[in-house]
């Protein structure tokens, strides 16, 4: 495709913007983004990625202080990590986890990942977590030997798989 702008080079650059409910799409040659200012914004974004990572990461209250603890394997602090927005190993993960917690939990929303549901068989999806669910119940009960508890468990796990 063609820039549609000098309609010379090949269009590098695809911009779509909606303002006020009318949406407009152009496809402009690297050139002519250039000359539009598009060219810039995108050539500097890459530039300020680690910054925006490492301040997604580091907690107001800790990107000031000097942490002296280190991870055991590659040697890196925590503010290390939050000035580049990088783990250093997998071993960070561990070292700093409760640092890591309140970042992850603001990002998510979560902080245990549950995966996507499938939009197919959505029902057996969830017959099947129920039936997990209930069989973890009836071992904690049978640990705590709360067997009128188990009974009831037990009759309830037969009758979804009855359902199967």
């Amino acid at each position: 495709m063609l820039c549609e702008k000098c309609k010379a080079n090949p269009a590098t650059t695809y911009l779509k913007r909606t303002i006020n409910g009318q949406t407009t799409e152009q496809h402009l040659c690297a050139a002519c983004a250039a000359q539009t200012g598009w060219g810039s914004v995108w050539n500097d974004f890459g530039a300020e990625m680690p910054a925006l990572w490492g301040n997604l990461f580091a907690e107001p209250s800790l990107r000031a202080v000097t942490d002296p603890v280190r991870c055991e394997c590659c040697g890196h602090t925590f503010g290390e990590i939050s000035r580049s927005g990088k783990m250093g190993c997998p071993q960070c993960y561990t070292t700093f986890y409760d640092r890591l917690l309140p970042t992850i939990r603001r990002l998510h929303g979560k902080t245990r990942h549950t995966g996507k549901l499938p939009q197919a068989g959505t029902e057996a999806a969830k017959r099947e977590r129920e039936l997990e669910s209930l069989k973890k119940q009836l071992a904690e009960a049978i640990e705590k030997q709360e067997y009128e508890t188990c009974a009831v468990l037990r009759d309830r796990i037969r009758e979804q798989e009855g359902r199967k």
